[in-house]
């Protein structure tokens, strides 16, 4: 059970990434409970915040594509520091127009999509500087560390956000802007990682080849599909500000936010039977559906602490599956794919829950926050009981027998020996 730390202890730029991100990403977990609080106060709509999900679907379906191909075309650290910086201006905006007398909601709006447009094109270099940073048999530890680090950022940036964000919103923003100028200072430190001898130059061709390598690997279109159906029915992220309202629990805005990240710890921190585990895709059905299950209790829960509890049980369940979804990636694709299924992957694990606000808000609409919530829990079920009749060969994924683990386990070992 005990959480293998090989990979942090072995290797550097490995360090330096991990640290970097984490920073970042705790800074953006500020404004992502800022920005929603900020919006209902200025609307006091569910639709209203359920939108900043729409506006950030499209840029992230494109540039999320498109970054895939610059990951391999270009330096991934340059492209991470460049998009960084990007992301910095974007929040520094909105600093300024929390400033003023009368916050305008577009720009709300326009920073969400810029920024989301940004965040889609870091994360395919992003991602796919970690499969040349630790040797494949390290994978699976370290996709659970970056599971630590995201759950780590998630439980203090939402619980400190939601603090500062009720007592000042230009401070809650400001605190996102430091961190990204820290995180760029941890980025630069990180050796260049230029593509290799066989990339492709940045083209509609080059991300057809990657369309075209993920539609033939059913074992991929599982973990994509499975993810998007996941988080579409059962992520309710933009209605946590209503239900802390009901549940009479303003104060507690934060824990709403965090509950999922601690459970993801406590999965996280005893992970280490996930080494063990070879049927990755049965791993990823299974904690699926638990996440869903957890978010249908959660509906039906009255009180502050078991609706924690269930988000809690929820987050443990999300962050097993993302173990093993992170684990069949890095050990199957190539690396000069890499990025372009980054790009792929990335479309899987942000357009799932940008599209469960916008699903969460409507829902809440029509039927209230606990019906949204409930029957989203319940969809999640149902699609991937679906998922997993339609698509058995996923389900039956085993990295020992695997072609693809198998013939990149030894281009790795080829590669070590020369």
């Amino acid at each position: 059970m005990r959480m293998d730390l090989t990979p942090l202890r072995r290797y550097r730029d490995y360090r330096l990434l991990v640290a970097a991100a984490t920073i970042s990403l705790f800074g953006s977990y500020i404004t992502m409970v800022a920005a929603p609080l900020q919006l209902k106060e200025l609307t006091d709509s569910y639709v209203a915040v359920g939108l900043i999900g729409v506006a950030e679907f499209v840029p992230l379906m494109v540039f999320g594509l498109w970054g895939g191909a610059i990951a391999d075309a270009f330096d991934r650290r340059r492209v991470v520091l460049i998009t960084e910086v990007v992301q910095l201006g974007c929040t520094a905006t909105l600093v300024a127009n929390s400033l003023l007398g009368r916050p305008h909601i577009w720009v709300i709006y326009l920073v969400a999509g810029t920024a989301a447009a940004a965040t889609a094109t870091q994360r395919p270099s992003m991602d796919a500087l970690m499969p040349r940073l630790v040797p494949h048999e390290h994978q699976p530890a370290a996709s659970a560390l970056v599971g630590l680090q995201h759950n780590g950022a998630e439980i203090v940036g939402p619980a400190l956000g939601g603090l500062l964000a009720v007592w000042s919103l230009p401070i809650a923003y400001g605190v996102d802007v430091a961190t990204f100028v820290v995180s760029l200072l941890l980025f630069a430190q990180i050796r260049p990682v230029p593509p290799g001898a066989q990339a492709e130059t940045v083209s509609l061709r080059a991300i057809g080849v990657g369309l075209r390598y993920a539609a033939g690997r059913r074992d991929l279109l599982g973990t994509y599909i499975i993810d998007i159906v996941a988080m579409a029915f059962a992520m309710p992220q933009a209605l946590y500000p209503f239900l802390a309202d009901e549940l009479h629990a303003s104060h507690a805005l934060g824990l709403l936010y965090t509950a999922g990240a601690g459970g993801g710890v406590l999965a996280t921190i005893t992970s280490g039977w996930t080494t063990k585990v070879h049927r990755h895709g049965l791993a990823i059905v299974l904690a699926a559906a638990g996440w869903g299950g957890a978010m249908a209790l959660a509906g039906l829960a009255v009180n502050l602490w078991w609706v924690l509890g269930c988000f809690a049980i929820a987050g443990a369940a999300d962050m097993v599956s993302g173990i093993f979804r992170a684990t069949i990636w890095n050990q199957t694709i190539p690396d000069e794919l890499r990025g372009r299924l980054a790009g792929i992957e990335l479309l899987s694990y942000t357009s799932g829950p940008t599209l469960g606000s916008a699903r969460a808000g409507i829902m809440a609409r029509l039927g209230g926050v606990r019906f949204s919530i409930g029957v989203g829990g319940l969809a999640c079920i149902g699609g991937v009981g679906l998922i997993a009749l339609l698509v058995p060969s996923f389900v039956r994924y085993d990295s020992r027998t695997d072609p693809h683990a198998i013939a990149e386990r030894e281009r790795r070992a080829a590669t070590a020996a020369t």
